[in-house]
């Protein structure tokens, strides 16, 4: 998770060392470290400013999920970074959802989908349907070598966000599985 805070000029060595993108909004840095969205937006500013590409969290808690709040959580969430974002081929959406984080469990391919789904919708309503038929929409949340092949078959589901499991070997099939 990106500990850039809105105010650096960009550490020299990242962009030396050949970063091309910056993880912004992740579930740590909302709700272990408290960044809210509008300070999410800032860093979102700055980072696109410096030349990265900004891969813009978004995520609902199990509760917000329970309690059917997916949406407005997302919707809050993607505000934050629809306000400070002009050119959209340099953002690209991660939905996580905060209760499969490294817990094991999965959104199912179907809950996965309509998510995206329902951020593509948002996305061509609140920006243009340009965006939402161009900007990549990644899931994350414990995608593993079992998993990834249901989910990447989704429609809407552009590829991964990889947490631990890039540790492992399985990494190779999720990298594959969409061959």
């Amino acid at each position: 998770s990106s500990g850039i805070n809105a105010e650096w000029p960009l550490r020299p060595g990242a962009l030396d060392c050949g970063a091309r993108y910056a993880i912004l909004g992740h579930s740590e840095r909302r709700h272990v470290f408290g960044e809210t969205n509008k300070q999410i937006g800032e860093k979102t500013k700055a980072t696109l400013a410096a030349g990265l590409i900004v891969i813009a969290c978004i995520g609902e808690k199990g509760e917000d999920r329970k309690s059917g709040n997916t949406m407005v959580v997302c919707v809050e969430q993607l505000t934050a970074f629809k306000d400070n974002v002009d050119d959209w081929s340099k953002v690209v959406i991660a939905y996580e959802p905060v209760w499969a984080i490294g817990t094991g469990e999965v959104a199912t391919p179907e809950i996965a989908q309509e998510t995206h789904l329902n951020i593509r919708s948002w996305l061509s309503e609140n920006v243009s349907p340009e965006v939402a038929a161009s900007v990549r929409i990644i899931y994350g949340g414990s995608v593993n070598g079992k998993n990834c092949k249901d989910l990447a078959s989704q429609p809407d589901i552009d590829g991964f966000l990889v947490g631990g499991a890039s540790l492992k070997p399985e990494f190779v099939d999720i990298i594959n599985c969409n061959c």
